[in-house]
């Protein structure tokens, strides 16, 4: 006879400190928001370190917190769940778990658009080819989920190789900026530092910023494949937190002084400033090889994020707020097998209808980044507001931070969102038609949270929750 524990989802602690680093560094540090970012000019620098203390610093002190208070797989689902109720828990959740669906087929097109380059110049034109565009993304979709199936102990080297690649990029970027500018100089001026006369662009990059800012609670969603949490996850949160954020500045920096905001493109800006700058100084040898290593830190952040956020259904599958099979593990590998699938079909989804019925790849890009920002700063509402609730408590019990900067994250971190989500309702300059965007951010944010309501309110009261509950999964450690 099974005994009870021979019953639970097992999942093996397999991330360590050296990996939760390379991890939160390929998971926040996204150089393929960086050109949509940098393409609003020299102000967009002050709007990083703003969101830096504002926004990430506050983050790295709830996710260090929470985790500390709630340890377990689950992340901003169990977190809000924990602080604010089931049904709070289930729409943090499935806000972080559906961005993804939105957010992953973003990546997608920006592998494309780097990965031609890995062919050589004269391939740079299969970028705006439709079918090829496609066919490479789904290709790559596929890869990725059969990857993180097979199981974290495999899937996180394709992380850790992404985290390698965009530090080998990031650095011949910055590397490539500082040598252009010390011999030729730079056409960038402090004019350009100034706020534009007309802010309504510069708005959304803000919202953009702070979603290129996510992503330190990623291991915490994998919580229970960590190798003792309590002690790994506050060294890792510091050190990636702190490369993530200078990489960003540095990044954004060098397109200015290599390209010029007017011609950046969002899709292809880190590669073409890399061809201009190289051309210039002699290594144009350097473009192929530069294109690989980014192809691979963006199939790694592609990897990352679809290995973290399918942890949110097969959560959710426990608590029966979604079908019993999202909480089901692979026999084998021990992995959310059917979470990664049904992701992978609705990407797959989006995918296709994003190519049939854009008008173009660059708008396209922006319009699924952005209806992303909001899903994604969803979850974080409640992370801060769940930080202020634990500074308003009489006792501070359990606790790893004192009350005065709970209060100072939870604030700040909960204004900072709230303006971000705001703002990425305004449209950026790759924007044609005003009002088919407000139509599709209001549309998309709206459907989904819809969705979950159906699913919580109506599926999950129509069946029996399991005895176990999520939280309290055990996890069995690798032999």
């Amino acid at each position: 006879m099974s005994t009870t524990d021979d019953n639970q989802p097992h999942l093996k602690r397999v991330l360590g400190r050296f990996d939760l680093v390379l991890l939160f560094v390929v998971a926040v540090f996204n150089l393929n928001v960086v050109p949509s970012i940098a393409a609003n000019g020299g102000v967009t620098v002050w709007l990083w370190i703003i969101s830096l203390l504002l926004f990430f610093w506050p983050q790295g002190i709830a996710v260090i917190e929470l985790a500390h208070r709630y340890p377990g797989e689950g992340g901003v689902y169990l977190w809000a769940k924990e602080v604010f109720g089931d049904f709070h828990g289930f729409l943090s959740g499935w806000c972080y778990w559906t961005n993804n669906m939105l957010y992953v087929p973003t990546v997608m097109l920006y592998f494309v658009g780097v990965s031609v380059f890995a062919m050589g110049p004269g391939h740079a034109g299969l970028a705006d080819s439709k079918n090829f565009a496609m066919v490479a993304s789904v290709a790559l979709l596929a890869f990725l989920t059969v990857l993180n199936i097979v199981g974290l102990g495999v899937g996180k080297w394709l992380n850790n190789i992404g985290a390698v690649g965009t530090f080998i990029a990031a650095a011949v970027l910055i590397g490539l900026g500082v040598t252009v500018w010390s011999r030729f100089g730079t056409t960038v001026t402090s004019a350009d530092f100034h706020v534009p006369a007309d802010p309504k662009f510069v708005l959304n990059s803000f919202g953009v910023i702070c979603f290129g800012l996510v992503g330190l609670e990623l291991a915490s969603v994998m919580g229970d494949e960590i190798r003792d949490p309590r002690r790994t996850l506050p060294g890792a949160v510091a050190w990636g937190g702190v490369i993530s954020g200078v990489l960003y500045i540095g990044a954004t920096l060098t397109l200015l002084v290599a390209i010029g905001k007017n011609d950046i493109s969002v899709l292809q800006g880190i590669v073409q400033g890399v061809s201009q700058m190289a051309g210039k100084v002699g290594v144009a040898w350097i473009i192929t090889p530069f294109a690989v290593m980014l192809s691979l830190s963006i199939a790694g952040i592609g990897s990352a994020w679809m290995g973290g956020s399918a942890r949110i259904p097969f959560v959710a599958g426990l608590d029966s707020y979604m079908p019993a099979a999202m909480g089901k593990v692979h026999p084998r590998y021990s992995t959310p097998h059917v979470a990664l699938i049904v992701q992978g079909i609705v990407s797959l989804i989006l995918i296709v209808l994003n190519f049939t019925l854009s008008g173009g790849v660059q708008e396209a890009f922006q319009k699924m980044l952005s209806a992303a920002v909001v899903l994604q700063l969803v979850p974080f509402l409640y992370v801060f507001a769940a930080l202020v609730k634990f500074a308003w408590r009489p006792s501070l019990e359990d606790g790893r931070y004192g009350r005065g900067t709970l209060m100072f994250a939870g604030v700040a971190g909960l204004v900072t969102t709230t303006l971000a989500i705001i703002v990425a309702f305004f449209p950026a300059k790759q924007i044609t038609s005003l009002w088919k965007y407000e139509v599709s951010m209001f549309g998309i944010t709206l459907g989904f949270i819809a969705l979950a309501v159906f699913f919580f309110y109506v599926y999950g009261r129509l069946k029996t929750p399991q005895a176990v509950p999520a939280e309290s999964v055990e996890v069995a450690r690798p032999t």
